[in-house]
């Protein structure tokens, strides 16, 4: 019942930010899920969420199909929101520590400039404010946040 609270909450865009009083939390959040999946979407709006509530993002992990909202190659039809675009936006906006697994993204096409040169690719697809690193980054936001929300996955 909870989730479906939470998530009827965070629907809707937000369009007015109210801070806590309180002391604020340390998030890291991690996306397993393509840019095409409501998880996605959703992850975007809880992120905003919390820097709306005052709250700090410690890290964003891209991780399995999360990567492919990174990738500049993806292509989003005129009549669904661009899920990659906001999330390069949101976090270029907002100077946050955005991550992309590097087994993932290697796995997945999803290349930044080094890693196409390493393995003779013809191109890159991963630009900035992305960040291509290991699991270990996961691991580093987990120690420095209060809180590890995930969304999508198996």
């Amino acid at each position: 019942m909870l989730s479906r609270v939470f998530e009827f909450f965070i629907i809707g865009p937000i369009h007015s930010c109210h801070p806590l009083t309180e002391p604020s939390m340390k998030f890291a959040i991690a996306l397993y899920s393509p840019a095409h999946a409501a998880s996605s979407r959703r992850a975007l709006l809880f992120a905003q969420a919390v820097l709306c509530g005052g709250h700090d993002i410690v890290r964003l992990f891209f991780y399995q199909d999360g990567v492919h909202s990174t990738s500049a190659n993806v292509v989003t039809p005129q009549d669904e929101l661009d899920v990659p675009a906001l999330w390069r936006d949101f976090v270029s906006d907002n100077r946050l520590d955005g991550v992309v697994c590097i087994a993932a993204g290697l796995r997945r096409g999803v290349l930044n400039q080094e890693e196409a040169e390493r393995y003779s690719r013809p191109a890159a697809n991963l630009p900035a404010p992305w960040d291509l690193s290991g699991l270990g980054q996961l691991h580093d936001a987990v120690q420095a946040a209060d809180r590890l929300i995930c969304f999508g996955g198996p």
